[in-house]
């Protein structure tokens, strides 16, 4: 009986250094740093959407940045400090900031990219940071292109609310595994500039409208891409106005799958890697 104790003892003390072990083993989750806030959107409920839409898809943690402000020169706590994404693994930019254009202040956003920490990039986000007229296509390192340069594709404006048929046009892309073209409630279909060359497209939209004479219009244009800034993974998206399209399961399913291809957290099938799927 002693001897049976014994090895019952030495059992569960093994077991339970494995599962020590183990636990041990498994990765943190990622640190997400989402700014959200400014001018034309419901950013106080679209934050928390996103927050629990993106914490319930991968093991990762959302910690905000918000602004209630609803002007186009937001008050975002990250202004004025490049060091504002210290300690995290990706910053979610959300902000809908058009007029801000001070070039000290944009470097200071752009800073953390730069260093190497990957972004990505929500709706009006590819309407931030601009100086000069938005529709002038950027030259390459000219001071105006910071930004665009960052994001991968220059926009300048957008269309009436209407849906948006998505079409995923580069499907090996681990990204897109898996995921089916849809089509969206009414939502503004943002033009292209210009697409820049360290930019790869991953998805169309295809949104009709009428003409002035009521003849219909068709215009299609890239909504979803990964850009390579400078070494640094940049995913973004420009879908995402309402809220119904925020909490579309499709909707997060993509941003998810962007933002863990931005850390290098999605194998070649589209899967999170291990550790880094849903937390149970």
């Amino acid at each position: 009986m002693f001897k049976f104790k014994s090895l019952l003892t030495a059992g569960l003390l093994g077991f339970s250094l494995t599962l020590n072990l183990v636990h041990a083993a498994d990765p943190k989750p990622l640190r997400v740093l989402l700014i959200t806030g400014g001018c034309c959107h419901d950013y106080a409920k679209q934050k928390d959407i996103l927050k629990q839409g993106l914490e319930a898809r991968a093991n990762l943690i959302v910690d905000q940045i918000h602004s209630d402000s609803g002007d186009t020169k937001p008050p975002l706590a990250i202004y004025g400090n490049a060091d504002y994404a210290k300690g995290y693994d990706v910053v979610i930019h959300d902000e809908c900031a058009a007029d801000v254009n001070d070039p000290a202040i944009i470097k200071g956003v752009i800073a953390p990219h730069r260093a190497g920490i990957p972004g990505v990039n929500l709706h009006c986000a590819m309407h931030c940071y601009r100086i000069g007229n938005p529709a002038e296509p950027v030259t390459a390192g000219a001071e105006r292109a910071m930004w665009f340069e960052y994001l991968g594709l220059q926009s300048s404006g957008h269309g009436p609310q209407q849906p948006i048929a998505i079409s995923y046009t580069n499907k090996t892309q681990a990204i897109l595994r898996d995921l089916g073209d849809w089509t969206t409630i009414n939502e503004e279909l943002y033009n292209n500039i210009q697409i820049l060359p360290t930019s790869t497209p991953l998805a169309c939209g295809k949104q009709i409208t009428k003409n002035k004479d009521g003849t219909p219009k068709e215009t299609e244009t890239v909504v979803a891409w990964v850009n390579d800034y400078r070494g640094t993974r940049v995913f973004s998206t420009t879908i995402g106005h309402n809220n119904t399209t925020v909490a579309d399961a499709r909707y997060l399913d993509l941003v998810t799958r962007g933002l863990l291809w931005a850390c290098d957290k999605l194998d070649a099938q589209g899967k999170s890697k291990p550790g880094y799927g849903p937390r149970p």
